[in-house]
């Protein structure tokens, strides 16, 4: 049948629009028909609105029309359609239409099959063109590179798997493959298609349309072996493996609801054609199939509709098949069995699998049969032979959990997993596979495989160690070596057992879809990083960098890399104890030898031997002494074959014991007896020392690694060994070199010059003994070179040709192996110039040693250099010989005006080899210092040594006076140079000043002009200089002598120079020296007077400036009398002035021998003047004399003489009596009382009443004055306490600048709160604690100093904070007020200082606490409680490590089932914060935590709610609380009812204060310093009301003074005039 092309059009009922439209414009109903005509050809209509029905004549009218348009462009189509015959439509479920379509039947949008039927007989089943096979085009980049038969047949394979897979239960699960040479059929039991949009038969066949694609994500996660065959990952299985397996395919399939059988058919001819003709492909380059070489596009092929078979029918009697059929195959397949086996080992889980059934019992989830054989029954394959040969031990089994966090990383994978994550699963199953009567399992495994015909190109070393199934599905070539953690990287005592059991281990790895497939399903894909992290997965150096994040459980529990490295290896070692089987016995008694020495060099790990001479294996006897060849390639022989003498054979354990080790002990050929293993019988003991024998595995006999050789070939190994053992060192010359291609030789011979480049290699040679030398044609002939593994060491020693002794220093050392160049093998390549390029550059003798490194019979070699310096100079240096002056490695040190040690130059090449002046050169020199030149040094002595090697300058002669350009260190550099200034050279020095020689006085003008005794000079600096006129050097001592001064704060006389080269004698000179008296100041040094001067003192005097009378009563006293200070000028002299706070003490005092003078009373000098209240006159009669002078220079004096006269006898009268005399007194100042006429007047009765009342007038007096003194002390206090306020604000300022930022908000939080709770405190009235709080501000400054204050740290409310308020209410109200607010002591003696008691236990209310109560006029009154850190049993347990808080490692709560309670917040004692008290320890180091919160809480537990805190009842022991106020204690009393809000609580501490240890430290000070300005501020408010009622009594006393004097002013008045008018009339 000729193609025809499928066409399509679109048709509506006739309307004022186009019949044909490309679109849905208008939003109606579409409808698609695919139209099959009974001449093979298709026609595609799509109708847009054809209301609900249509006449079927109307509809065949159009499919006419749109035919008769497409058979234009397609000529050649033979059958004629009968349009007017009996024309009927048919759908695909054989319902007949032939009057009218009803289209509410079909839905819209939906591609509905009908076929036309004309009447005629010659109706076809087949159409061209009916399947629209266009690929997807996104998906032709993932075609596979290659195919094979075995990856094209299980393409097809996977189909049929997934498809039954979806049965329903009761469906029959069948995939039946049949493989001929004339073609192949697979055959599955799967839902089968047909030609509706969900199950189209196009979706088989068109690439991109897996059905799986988008379901992987199920097949993510689950139960391993993770079968769920959901493998379609490209959507091109079924067309590329058909047509690469044959060169057509039928693809039949039927659904349970169609009743026939729609098929689909390829062909490779016509998709060839189809690549040359036009096609709906828009773009040419797209490729499908693979085409010798190529890949072709295609785009419709055949199709047909007919009735299922019988045979389908009973195959699947649930009525839905696939079947595909592929004919003219082009590929060789396998042997039937060889396929059965194949197939059998990739799909080993979905044919029987022992997982799915929980008692392990074998299930077969899926019927497969090729060839009509049950693979079930099958016993062959590499899976079934490795099953049966495994040991029945315990697996090894691994859960892996892998996932990538997309959002992070840089490679995303396109399509994988879901949301932000992609994740994979894998479980590992380690399989033991032991050996058994000394054969490897392994071998066992391929031999039979090669038997079977399964042969695999493996052997035991190389053998696949991990095979991985992807859902179920072997990965055919994901044959693996070892996984990193199946490497024995741990060192344990069976180091080399357990290497060699780790080659017995398989590792079978199960992935889930997470993994992806390489394009042709036959390995994982190399680059995915699953892929990467499933081969490095025990790697601890890749696991670090690795995309992919893997989680590791064994047994549900998690393993980290350390932990599975042991409990693997553990297993291993368990494995080989119970499995393994190597020998049982020898064929002799057996030596036991009990702890052998050199176990791991006996290849043992037991500490049992028995110790054989004779065994029997592999049907051969060997026997102690017998000769033996182990071959290249055995463990432990891996280069050369070894000869040995077969010396013992140990078995490990006794005999029966099950996993014991067998090792052959051999000496090998050339190890001399008395140096091979030795075997010591002493008695019942036995001793092995292996020595310089060689242990190798029994396991090198059953390989055949192990040959039995006879006495000949024995003897001629000997023969051989000896004349090729090494014998002598050999150096190959520069010829023999340049054969080679290597650079350059050894210079020997002639000396050369310093810096040659030395060669970039040195070749050195092992000789035999049969080599002779005199020949150069044999140096380079391999049979006269050794090629033993030797190792060679080459040492450099260099002898310096400079020095005097022939030391030799080494210069370098190298180790080599022998290597080849050239194809000359048995070469000692030494790297030399291109490690060591500067070799040469020292001159010297070098020499170079040649030696073998183990012991050998071969000759060392020793050669030399000789390398001498360059002839061209480049520098001069100083040399520091040991009579030299850097001797001592200091600096040059020189002083001024002296010359420097002399100095030994030297002249050096360009490599720094020394070498000799040519003549005695110019020299210059000089003393640099910041880029200038400081001293230039014109007298020196130069002299060149007879060798002429060193240049001697000496003389040089320091003169300068730029030395304080360079003080205070006086460092600077010397440097000497050629006349011509070429190679200069310098050196570090120091130049110092000389000694004092004069020196210049800055004074002050006090005393230029009068000094005053008692002043400090404030300026007297002494300027030092040396003999230049530069500064003395800081340090040096000058003796300062002085007559009339004293030195303030010192004593003696010596006085050091400053930086500054000046002796600063500002304020320390007093003046001692008297008025007008002179003082002295000398500076002398080494005896010379540097400074002598002389100064004067003022000049002073005191003098009475009151009248005192010629002659006074006796018994009387002169009032006020003033003196004053004067200066040589007549001026009063104000500064003499009493101010002791300023060291000025003047106060006059009073001394007579005549009189009851109080000599120790002192009166004040105010601004000069003095006065002296009252001075008591004598009662005898006489010359009456006093002297005043000034208490501290006694040079202010004045004496004063009076006449004292008796008093007259009088009589005193009655003051009412008018005729009464009055007699009036006189003062000095006019008020004392002076006779003037004692023969006339008698005031005997005035005297008397005067003198009381002037008696009741000094009391009030000296009361007013108390009280005035008593308000002065109330001042100065509080003067003293503002400006320790104004000092401790001050303080805090400086402390909160140390802050950290944005520190002081929470912290300021803190103090807030804490202040809260103690006005809380202090706000509780008389109660105990709220007047010890106050009190004990109050104590802390008056009496700091007190022990019982300074070991009180507090109320508990107040010793820490909590994070949030419902803490600090759950808190306070567990404990109850009592207990926050008990008294916290650090020690007992602080509890007892506290209170004291006296007889009776009664308490001592003038001691201790009490006692300051009472000065602050307070009274504790009640009982308060009492801790004591010292008597608390501290918590014992650990602390939580890196913890700044130092919380208690207390134990997480568990729950019966193992977890740990809902809500579960932490434990009270740890949910307390000390950040400010962290300090506060005992005498033992135990923290508040550990002591007092322990105490209070011990282990309570907290939780969110009540319901939380009832469901951990079970694991709650001390009690429990729940932040919503449930509180269970102990003894199990559960509070869960009615409301509490306690007053005192916990200050509250915000989540943000968390902030470094500086930080807190300046917090607690700062809260310290703000305590202390709260006492003080109580204290100053007390001070104030103090002075406020000193103020008031002061006022009330004076008053009471004036009041006094107003009343009795008038009587004196009255009696002085009386006496005025007595004195009148008289």
């Amino acid at each position: 049948m000729e193609l025809v092309e499928r066409t399509e059009t679109s048709y509506s009922r006739p309307r004022k629009r186009s019949i044909v439209e490309s679109s849905d414009e208008h939003g109606e109903e579409v409808f698609k028909f695919r139209i099959l005509l009974p001449n093979g050809a298709i026609t595609d209509l799509t109708l847009h609105g054809p209301g609900e029905e249509m006449f079927v004549d109307e509809f065949v009218d159009v499919v006419r029309i749109e035919f008769e348009r497409s058979a234009k462009r397609t000529p050649g189509i033979k059958r004629k359609i009968v349009w007017d015959g009996d024309v009927y439509l048919e759908d695909l479920s054989e319902n007949k239409i032939r009057k009218r379509i009803h289209f509410n039947r079909f839905k819209s949008n939906k591609l509905h099959t009908l076929r036309l039927f004309d009447g005629a007989e010659d109706t076809v089943d087949t159409f061209q063109n009916m399947w629209d096979l266009t690929p997807d085009t996104d998906l032709l980049s993932e075609l596979p590179a290659e195919y094979t038969f075995e990856t094209a047949l299980a393409d097809l394979i996977d189909n049929s798997l997934q498809a039954v897979w979806s049965n329903t239960l009761g469906d029959r699960r069948l995939v039946s493959v049949a493989v001929t040479d004339q073609g192949i059929s697979i055959f599955d039991s799967g839902p089968g298609m047909d030609g509706s949009d969900e199950k189209s038969i196009v979706k088989w066949g068109k690439m991109g349309s897996s059905n799986h694609r988008s379901s992987k994500g199920l097949a993510i996660g689950g139960k391993p072996p993770y079968l769920m065959p959901l493998f379609g990952m490209f959507g091109y299985g079924g067309p590329i493996a058909s047509m690469h397996l044959g060169r057509c395919a039928l693809v039949s399939s039927k659904t349970k609801e169609s009743k026939k059988v729609y098929t689909l058919y390829l062909e490779r001819e016509a998709l060839l054609n189809n690549s040359r003709s036009e096609c709906i492909w828009r773009v040419e380059l797209f490729r499908l199939l693979i085409v010798s070489g190529r890949m072709l596009p295609y785009s419709n092929t055949d199709g047909g509709i007919r009735d299922p078979l019988e045979d389908e029918i009973q195959t699947s009697p649930h009525g839905s098949f696939t079947k595909v059929e592929i004919y003219e195959p082009k590929l060789r397949c396998l042997e039937e069995f060889q396929l059965q086996c194949r197939l059998k080992d990739i799909y080993f889980p979905y044919i029987q699998c022992d997982d799915l059934h929980i008692t392990g019992k074998t299930t077969t989830p899926i019927e497969f049969q090729v060839n009509d054989v049950n693979l079930a029954e099958i016993e062959g394959g590499e899976v079934a032979i490795t099953n049966l040969l495994s040991c029945n031990g315990p697996e090894f089994v691994l859960q892996l959990h892998f996932y990538i966090n997309l959002d992070t990383t840089s490679k995303t994978t396109s399509n994988q997993g879901s949301g932000s994550y992609r994740q994979a699963n894998a479980r590992l199953k380690c399989v033991y596979f032991p050996i058994v009567e000394g054969k490897e399992s392994i071998d066992r495994i391929l031999e039979k495989l090669e038997a079977e015909g399964c042969r695999i190109l493996e052997n035991f070393d190389n053998f696949c160690r991990v095979s991985i199934r992807r859902l179920g599905r072997l990965l055919p070539d994901a044959r693996w070596g070892r996984l990193p953690f199946m490497e024995p990287r741990r060192k344990v005592d069976k180091g080399q057992v357990l290497k060699r059991c780790c080659y017995r281990v398989k590792c079978f790895v199960e992935t889930d879809a997470g993994f992806c497939p390489t394009r042709s399903k036959t390995d994982l894909a190399h680059h995915d990083p699953f892929t990467t992290a499933l081969k490095n997965f025990g790697n601890k150096s890749l696991g670090k960098d690795s995309e992919a994040i893997v989680k590791v459980h064994k047994g549900g529990k998690p393993l980290s890399v350390l932990q599975l490295e042991k409990e693997y290896q553990d297993w291993i070692m368990q494995m080989h104890e119970q499995y393994d089987q190597e020998i049982d016995s020898g064929e002799d008694q057996p030596v036991i030898v009990v702890s052998p020495r050199n176990k791991k060099e006996l290849g043992i790990s037991s500490d049992v031997v028995r110790v054989h001479q004779a065994i029997r294996r592999k049907g051969a006897s060997w026997k102690s002494g017998q000769k033996i060849k182990i071959l290249k390639g055995a463990v432990g022989c891996h280069k050369n074959n070894i000869y040995a003498t077969l010396e013992y054979i140990l078995i490990e354990g006794f005999q029966g014991d099950v996993g014991g080790e067998a090792r052959l002990i051999c000496r090998p050929l050339g190890c001399p007896d008395e140096k091979g293993c030795l075997l010591a019988v002493n008695g019942e003991n036995a001793s092995l020392d292996i020595r310089k024998s060689i242990s190798f595995p029994i396991s090198v006999i059953d390989s055949g690694k192990c040959q039995a050789i006879d006495t000949a070939t024995w003897k001629y190994q000997l023969e051989k060994r000896h004349e090729k053992a090494p014998s002598t060192i050999d150096i190959l010359n520069i010829q023999q070199c340049r054969q080679l291609e290597i650079d350059g030789a050894l210079p020997v011979g002639a000396s050369v010059s310093a810096g040659l480049a030395p060669p970039n290699e040195i070749v050195a040679v092992v000789r035999p003994f049969n080599f002779v030398s005199s020949s150069s044609s044999k140096d380079l002939d391999p049979k006269y070179i050794v090629k033993d593994d030797l190792e060679m060491s080459m040492e450099v020693k260099c002898i310096d040709g400079s020095k005097d002794n022939n030391e030799c220093e080494p210069v370098c050392a190298e180790r080599v192996k022998p290597s080849s160049r050239s194809g000359l093998s048995g070469l000692y390549i030494f790297p030399l110039g291109c490690k060591f390029p500067s070799l040469f550059r020292k001159a010297g003798i070098y020499k170079f040693s040649f030696s073998i490194c183990t012991g050998s019979s071969c000759k060392p070699l020793e050669m030399q250099v000789v390398v001498t310096p360059c002839s061209i100079p480049r520098k001069w240096g100083i040399l520091c010989d040991k009579q030299g002056p850097f001797a001592d490695g200091k600096p040059l040190t020189v002083r001024v005006g002296s010359s420097f040690p002399h100095l030994s130059i030297a002249c050096y090449d360009k490599y720094y080899n020394r070498m000799p002046f040519e003549s005695t050169p110019e020299v210059k020199v000089k003393i640099m210092a910041g880029g200038s030149t400081l001293v230039c040094v014109k007298e020196m002595m130069v002299d060149l040594s007879i060798n002429k090697m060193t240049l001697q300058v000496t003389d040089m002669l320091i003169e300068s006076s730029n030395l304080d350009l360079i003080r205070p260190q006086y460092k600077a550099t010397l440097e000497i140079c050629s006349g011509d200034e070429l190679f200069p050279v310098s050196v570090p020095c120091q130049v110092n000043p000389g000694h004092p020689h004069h020196l210049k006085m800055t004074r002050s003008p006090k005393l230029e002009n009068s000094l005053i005794p008692g002043h400090v000079i404030d300026k007297l600096i002494l300027e030092l200089f040396d003999a230049y006129d530069n500064h003395v050097a800081k340090g040096v001592e000058v003796r300062v002598e002085v007559e009339g001064f004293c030195f303030q704060g010192r004593d003696g006389w010596m006085h050091k120079v400053d930086d500054h080269g000046c002796v600063n004698l500002s304020g320390l000179l007093k003046v001692t020296g008297g008025y007008g008296t002179s003082v002295h100041l000398s500076v002398s040094f080494g005896g010379k007077i540097l400074l002598k001067e002389e100064f004067q003192i003022a000049k002073r005097e005191l003098r009475m400036v009151s009248q005192v009378p010629s002659h006074c009563i006796a018994a009387s006293q002169l009032e006020n009398i003033v003196f004053e200070v004067f200066d040589s000028e007549g001026r009063v002299d104000e500064g003499i002035h009493d101010e002791p706070t300023h060291d000025q003490f003047h106060a006059l005092t009073l001394t007579s021998e005549s009189s009851q003078i109080d000599s120790t009373i002192r009166y004040t000098f105010r601004r000069g003047k003095c006065t002296v209240p009252s001075i008591p006159v004598p009662r005898e009669e006489g010359d009456f004399q006093f002297v005043a002078s000034h208490s501290h220079h006694p040079v202010l004096r004045t004496s004063v003489k009076i006449l004292v006269i008796r008093a007259p006898k009088l009589e005193l009268a009655t003051l009412t009596e008018p005729s009464t005399p009055i007699v009036h007194s006189q003062c000095s100042d006019g008020r004392m009382l002076l006779l003037q006429d004692t023969y006339v007047f008698d005031p005997k009765h005035a005297h008397a009443l005067v003198a009381s009342l002037f008696e009741d007038g000094k009391k009030l007096d000296r009361g007013l004055a108390k009280v005035g003194v008593q308000i002065g002390s109330i001042e100065n206090k509080l003067k003293l306490l503002n400006d320790r306020k104004t000092a401790i604000a001050r303080e805090i300022y400086d402390l909160e600048v140390l802050m950290e930022p944005l520190s002081f908000s929470p912290f300021d939080h803190v103090m807030d709160a804490k202040d809260l709770v103690v006005k809380r405190i202090e706000g509780k009235g008389d109660d105990v604690v709220a007047v010890f709080c106050n009190l004990l501000k109050t104590i802390q400054i008056r009496e700091p100093e007190k022990q019982y204050v300074q070991d009180v740290i507090g109320v508990v409310a107040l010793l820490g904070t909590v994070n949030s308020y419902r803490l600090s209410r759950i808190f306070a109200e567990y404990l109850g007020e009592d207990y926050m607010l008990a008294v916290v002591c650090k020690s007992n003696e602080a509890v007892s200082a506290l209170e004291k008691y006296v007889e009776k236990g009664e308490i001592d209310w003038s001691c201790s606490l009490h006692e300051a109560a009472s000065a602050s006029e307070k009274t504790i009154n009640g009982r308060f409680r009492v801790i004591c850190l010292e008597d608390i049993r501290p918590y014992s347990g650990d602390i939580t490590g890196n913890d700044r808080q130092r919380k208690l490692a207390l134990p997480v709560p568990l729950l019966p089932s193992g977890r740990t309670p809902h809500g579960f917040l932490g434990y009270a004692v740890n949910m307390i914060n000390l950040n400010m008290n962290m300090h506060i320890t005992t005498a033992a180091g135990y923290g508040l935590r550990e002591t007092l919160f322990y105490l209070l809480f011990g282990e309570v537990q907290v939780y969110e709610t009540r319901a939380d805190m009832q469901e951990a009842n079970a694991c709650i022991k001390s009690g429990a609380i729940s932040l919503d106020g449930g509180i269970k204690r102990g003894n199990g009393i559960l509070v869960v009812l009615g409301n509490c809000d306690p007053e005192i609580r916990f200050p509250v501490e915000p989540e943000v204060l968390r902030s470094s240890q500086h930080t807190l430290d300046v917090v607690k000070k700062i809260t310290d310093k703000k305590a202390e300005m709260e006492a003080l501020s109580a204290e100053i408010l007390k001070e104030t009301n103090a002075l406020a009622k000193a103020r008031h009594k002061f006022g009330k006393r004076r008053e009471q003074l004036c009041k006094f004097m107003e009343e009795k002013a008038p009587f004196i008045k009255e009696v002085m005039e009386s006496r005025k008018q007595l004195i009148a009339e008289n």
